[in-house]
């Protein structure tokens, strides 16, 4: 019998499908959330705002012992405890109320992954419909799951029994198709687990899984965009002028891309309808907000910290006006890599060859600005290879390899791109205006940036155009924006050696 059709015949009550309208009424009725003024549903996810990376665990078993990049990112958690786990949930959620949804990932019917996701909670179950791909009526007549995921936020595990650190743990099995997630009511546990799942799958079927996303243009061009949190992946993609195909995870095979979700799942911190008048306008009935603080009068204050800088919001992606509605692209013609340089150093622009596309992938560098302890005056450099590595459970160069061999294969045109600081650090420079960027990415899409001259970095080896249209040519080369370029050439160094550090790493395997 199967796991998801023992949990419903010993629930005390099974709601199936329902409608978003129905959700939203569960969740307001048993004051688990709020309506505001835009019609939109705002919950709150309690202790933890943001995922727990060091409370993930894959099962270890003969399928995954020896494919599983184990480590601080995919921990180990014995078959026995998984089970013991599981068992206790059984147990827990016996005669309680379930909401059961059928949805799948994968807009490449190729790939499809039909998923059961079993919630405690109404809200969570409006998070995976919002998130993820939304069969038909005929599909779901004859539905069967591949895989199960099942989110109790309380239940908590025993750390001193459980194989498990914390009383809160997400536990992937990936042999037997099932994810276990208590402890926690942040939702997008719920998102990541799939995507880590796919992760695993997908490579072995030549399809390279990327945390990135993806526009296409009039002519059919397809563009796809890396970036850590921060670096403008979500802001940049969304172009007036091109479709959207998803903001956040895609898969590429020898046809093109496809996104793997049917929703967006979008930062709203400092959020304006004048920043980012998409993602305001997807705030409406339907869409559910995280953690944002609610004035007397119903409205949301974007700007509000005060519970966490990780507010979010799920909307279905068709919320969206500009997107491409079979959520797919054919092969990419350009790549872009964004990090947010806090140090200052690198390039607003640069174009990359295959061979250092894939440095650049396996490092994944981004900067964040140094926290307020006294003292503290530098950029933390932060390194997440493959611009995703929580979620990658094969190692690094496994990911990285595939993508080498579909740039060149491909005749790829890739870009690494500076969405942060110019003219010094983030204390003494001043972050590039985003329309500079968007005009240096509009132009690199148009092919008129391959055909300017290029001068190379020379500290990085990078090839930074001279010229482009409507962006200031003394920002082309970083160097020339410090007033001191001996501090820029130290601070470069600096940069570099970090570089080489990390690398260590991959160097032997790449």
């Amino acid at each position: 019998m199967k796991l998801s059709t023992k949990l419903i015949e010993n629930a005390g009550k099974v709601n199936l499908n329902l409608l978003p309208e129905v959700l939203i009424k569960h969740t307001v009725r048993a004051n688990e959330g709020t309506i505001v003024q835009s019609g939109a549903l705002v919950i709150k996810t309690g202790k933890f705002t943001g995922r727990t990376p060091n409370d993930r665990y894959i099962v270890h078993d003969n399928q995954t012992f020896d494919s599983i990049d184990w480590g601080k990112a995919n921990q180990a958690i014995s078959q026995n405890h998984y089970e013991l786990l599981l068992g206790k949930m059984q147990i827990f959620l016996k005669k309680k109320t379930l909401f059961v949804r059928d949805a799948y990932a994968c807009a490449n019917n190729q790939y499809r992954l039909n998923i059961k996701i079993i919630t405690t909670l109404a809200s969570h179950n409006l998070f995976a419909y919002n998130m993820f791909l939304r069969p038909t009526e005929e599909q779901l007549v004859n539905f069967e799951e591949d895989f199960t995921v099942i989110c109790v936020p309380d239940f908590e595990a025993n750390p001193e029994s459980d194989g498990v650190n914390n009383k809160n743990f997400v536990v992937l099995n990936l042999s037997q198709k099932v994810v276990l997630i208590g402890g926690t009511a942040y939702t997008g546990e719920i998102k990541k687990s799939v995507f880590s799942a796919l992760n695993y799958y997908l490579p072995s079927q030549n399809v390279l899984p990327m945390h990135c996303s993806a526009n296409v243009g009039k002519n059919g061009d397809t563009a796809i965009f890396f970036g850590l949190s921060g670096t403008g992946k979500t802001t940049l993609s969304a172009d007036p002028n091109r479709l959207l195909i998803g903001d956040d995870e895609h898969g590429w095979d020898q046809h093109g891309v496809f996104n793997f979700e049917g929703g967006c799942y979008a930062k709203v911190i400092d959020l304006s309808p004048v920043k980012e008048p998409d993602i305001y306008k997807a705030i409406r009935w339907g869409a559910m907000l995280e953690n944002v603080v609610v004035n007397n009068q119903g409205e949301v204050d974007f700007s509000d910290k005060s519970i966490t800088e990780n507010t979010r919001v799920s909307y279905p992606i068709d919320y969206i006006s500009l997107i491409k509605s079979d959520l797919r692209g054919e092969t990419p013609k350009n790549v872009f890599f964004l990090t947010c340089d806090a140090f200052g150093v690198l390039p607003p622009i640069s174009k990359l060859t295959v061979e250092q596309a894939m440095y650049y992938f396996l490092q994944g560098y981004t900067a964040k600005i140094a926290g307020t302890e006294t003292g503290i005056t530098e950029p933390k450099a932060v390194f997440s290879a493959c611009f995703g590595a929580p979620f990658m459970p094969l190692h690094p160069s496994v990911y990285a390899t595939m993508l080498g061999e579909k740039l060149a294969q491909n005749n790829v045109n890739v870009w690494l791109v500076n969405t942060g600081w110019v003219g010094g650090n983030y204390e003494t420079g001043s972050r590039i205006k985003l329309d500079y960027t968007r005009n240096l990415i509009t132009e690199a899409l148009s092919g008129a940036l391959q055909d300017t001259d290029f001068d190379i970095h020379p500290t990085f080896g990078l090839a930074m155009p001279r010229v482009c249209k409507d962006v200031p040519t003394r920002l082309l080369n970083p160097i020339n924006t410090w007033q001191n370029q001996t501090a820029y050439q130290a601070q470069a160094e600096r940069l570099l050696a970090m570089f080489e550090e990390n690398y260590k790493k991959y160097e032997v395997l790449v």
